[in-house]
């Protein structure tokens, strides 16, 4: 009788477990049909919490380079009931796979910049419109609506090259902006200075784009006094120059071109989502983002505070391609929704592409 019991009981929690599996999926899939307003309404981690889960039980069999990648790391089968339960994808997979839960065909291919002849990251968007909406979301949550700006941006090396979702993003609130003197400027430096001059005259809220080392081109150039603009650099000097710190770099930029704030922007090809500082060193997560720390030692030792720690990131947006990211950047984890960028691993991308080699 005890045997019968006892059997019983496996398959009443195999049946609870299988439920609570498509209970996640269907959250999902209801998610992915309102995507702006679930991740307007995400204002708490539990809720962030439950629909990452079902993002993940979704993700893990419709998206075969992360269901693999578990496989292959004994991760598959692992009860995942909380966030510190999920396995995280490394971000190298976006350059050698391509990393998709749809069958459909693409709007666009976002593709990352390449420094060293190595191949570019790869990111296949569904909904460009989506994505565009949504980058607004992520701006609105730290700053003004972005139509009472004017967007002026200085990205060189991103204008240069096809599939940038930087400027995808950013042309996009160039035409949402109310101000017609928005727009973009490869090298003609002049021009760029004497249109935030005017602004300056006339009281025009601005905010200069920049990639750091065009920002840093500019500030060498050009002594301004800018009160009514704001910058806000997008980092990388892309091989141009020196790397330097993000606190030397707003120094810089700081004394040169004396604008009213210096803001620095966290995005990349493989994630959909963008966060952004509020003047300091610190980053702060959308409603459609959250982080955690790994250990440098064990990718799968992860921590929701800390410092020196690898940075993982979970971006809802990334819905139908891996929201689950391993990324390369060292950071300091102070929550679940801020953190600083302190490096880069110096093995970045060699980690995790062995697995899979094709």
């Amino acid at each position: 009788m005890g045997e019968i019991e006892e059997k019983s009981s496996l398959q009443d929690k195999k049946r609870n477990k299988t439920k609570r599996i498509l209970t996640f999926e269907a959250t999902f899939i209801s998610m992915a049909n309102s995507f702006e307003l679930t991740f307007t309404n995400l204002t708490n981690n539990s809720d962030f919490e439950k629909e990452a889960l079902a993002l993940y039980a979704f993700q893990k069999n419709q998206n075969p380079v992360l269901k693999r990648y578990l496989q292959l790391t004994n991760r598959y089968n692992i009860p995942v009931n909380s966030i510190k339960d999920l396995t995280f994808l490394p971000v190298s997979f976006f350059k050698t796979h391509k990393v998709s839960c749809s069958n459909r065909q693409e709007e666009t291919v976002f593709l990352s910049s390449t420094t060293s002849g190595g191949s570019p990251s790869r990111h296949f968007v569904y909904n460009l419109k989506e994505y565009l909406k949504h980058t607004e979301s992520c701006f609105n949550f730290i700053f003004k609506d972005i139509s009472s700006y004017c967007h002026l941006a200085l990205l060189p090396s991103y204008l240069e090259r096809e599939g940038s979702s930087l400027v995808s993003m950013v042309q996009h609130f160039i035409g949402q902006s109310a101000f017609a003197e928005s727009g973009f400027y490869l090298h003609n430096h002049q021009d760029l200075v004497q249109k935030l001059q005017k602004n300056n005259r006339k009281g025009i809220p601005s905010i200069l784009w920049g990639v750091s080392y065009a920002l840093l081109d500019l500030s060498e150039n050009f002594n301004l006094e800018l009160p009514n603009t704001m910058v806000i650099e997008t980092g990388g000097m892309k091989g141009r120059r020196a790397e330097i710190t993000r606190k030397e770099l707003h120094e810089i930029l700081q004394k040169s071109l004396k604008p009213k704030a210096i803001f620095s922007e966290y995005g990349m090809t493989e994630m959909l989502s963008q966060c952004y500082t509020q003047g300091g060193e610190k980053f702060y997560c959308p409603p459609s983002v959250r982080v955690l720390g790994r250990d440098i030692q064990d990718p799968f030792s992860l921590v929701d505070r800390g410092r020196n720690k690898l940075l993982n990131i979970i971006d809802l947006a990334n819905k139908d391609s891996c929201a689950f990211l391993a990324l390369d950047d060292i950071a300091h984890i102070h929550s679940p929704s801020e953190f600083e960028i302190l490096g880069r691993s110096d093995y970045s991308d060699i980690r995790g592409c062995n697995l899979m080699v094709q």
